[in-house]
């Protein structure tokens, strides 16, 4: 497994880059056939943002901490990425059969938390739109996301509001 570790306005520190490589080194023993890691880092004042990335066979395992310490946010990263593959290793290795998820003891198998499940359908007509059309539609509907078909491209796309407040575009990639 290759750790592709980037920093922007932050240089990576050799001790650093062996602290996030032994970190997530506890993660690959659950993951087979994974090729490489992304690892983001930044600063932006007080706050040390660390994103990983992990693709796994069309799937994207992701985690992102904020803290006042880059140690820390990679420790909590770590974790949270840990706790997705906990949550979601009985859904995941029924998709992928062909064996891509290594068994990963249950830590508390007694606290069976149910599965969330399907409870609601919608289905609605797609028109061709803009995208600018589509954030005054998702902001006119009060939504975080919206589902379109963008003129552009002829394409669905999914528009969806960030934590900042911003807008994120889905674009699928065949």
């Amino acid at each position: 497994m290759e750790i592709i570790i980037r920093g922007k306005n932050f240089p990576v520190t050799d001790s650093l880059k062996q602290y996030i490589e032994k970190r997530l080194g506890k993660i690959e023993r659950y993951l087979e056939g994974v090729d490489e890691v992304q690892v983001n880092l930044s600063v932006n004042r007080d706050a040390h943002v660390v994103e990983v990335t992990i693709p796994l066979n069309g799937y994207l395992l992701r985690g992102e901490e904020v803290t006042g310490d880059m140690y820390g946010s990679v420790d909590l990263v770590v974790e949270k990425l840990e706790k997705q593959i906990e949550k979601y290793k009985t859904k995941l290795a029924r998709k992928l059969k062909n064996g891509t998820l290594k068994e990963m003891p249950a830590e508390n198998a007694e606290e069976a938390i149910p599965e969330p499940r399907l409870i609601r359908t919608k289905r609605f007509p797609i028109k061709p739109m803009a995208v600018e059309e589509a954030i005054l539609q998702m902001n006119l509907l009060g939504h975080n996301f919206f589902v379109f078909s963008n003129a552009e491209t002829e394409e669905v796309n999914v528009l969806y509001r960030r934590r900042d407040g911003n807008y994120g575009l889905i674009e699928p990639e065949y």
